[in-house]
C-alpha cells in the first residue's frame, strides 16, 4: 500500500483527502442549499446550521492537512503528454479552488461567530469568535459565501469533466493516477 505520492501516481492518503473533501464539500453545498429553506417551526431549522458549522470547522482542518500533505508529499509531476495550455490551466483551477475552499470557509465561520458567540463543533469542542459586530458582517459574509460556493461547484464540476475528458478523449493516465493507480 503506497501512502505517499510518487512520480506515477497519487498515494492513498492524497486520493482519500481528495475524494472526502470532495464528498463534503457537495454534501454541505446539499446541506446549505436545503436549511435555508427550512422554516422557523420546523425541527431542523437550529439543528442544521449546528451541523453545517461543525462539519466547516473539520473541513477547514482537512484542507489544512491536505495542503500540507502536499508539501510532504508533492503531487505528481504533469504528463508528458499535457499541452502549456493544460498544465497552466489545471494550476490555475487547483489554486482557484483551494482559495475558493478557503474563503468559504472562513466567510461561514464570519457569518456563525458575527454574534460573538463560539462554534461548538458537534459539542466536542469550541472555536472561539475572533472578529465581531464590524456593523452587517453576517449579511456581507452570508453572500460571499453563498456566491463562492456556487463557484466551488461549478469549477470542481469544470475539474471532474476535464478528468473525465483526458481518460476517454485523450486517453492518458491522468484519472488513474487521480485514483490511486499506476500509469500504463
Amino acid at each position: 500500500m503506497q501512502w505517499r505520492n510518487s512520480p506515477e501516481r497519487y498515494g492513498h492518503l492524497s486520493v482519500l483527502l481528495h475524494w472526502l473533501m470532495a464528498a463534503t464539500v457537495y454534501g454541505m453545498f446539499a446541506l446549505g442549499l436545503w436549511m435555508v429553506t427550512l422554516g422557523y417551526y420546523d425541527v431542523w431549522y437550529h439543528k442544521a446550521p449546528e451541523i453545517h458549522k461543525s462539519i466547516g470547522i473539520l473541513l477547514m482542518s482537512g484542507l489544512v492537512i491536505r495542503l500540507l500533505w502536499r508539501f510532504i508529499s508533492p503531487p505528481p509531476p504533469p504528463l508528458k503528454s499535457y499541452s502549456r495550455l493544460t498544465r497552466f490551466s489545471a494550476l490555475i483551477a487547483h489554486i482557484l479552488l483551494y482559495a475558493l475552499l478557503f474563503t468559504i470557509l472562513l466567510s461561514g465561520y464570519l457569518i456563525s461567530t458575527a454574534d460573538g458567540k463560539p462554534i461548538s463543533v458537534f459539542g466536542w469542542f469550541d472555536v472561539p469568535a475572533t472578529l465581531t459586530d464590524f456593523g452587517a458582517q453576517a449579511d456581507l459574509a452570508g453572500s460571499v459565501h453563498l456566491w463562492l460556493a456556487w463557484s466551488v461547484v461549478i469549477i470542481s464540476l469544470l475539474h471532474a469533466l476535464a478528468a473525465l475528458k483526458h481518460h476517454f478523449l485523450d486517453k492518458d493516465a491522468t484519472l488513474r493516477r487521480m485514483l490511486g493507480k499506476a500509469s500504463r
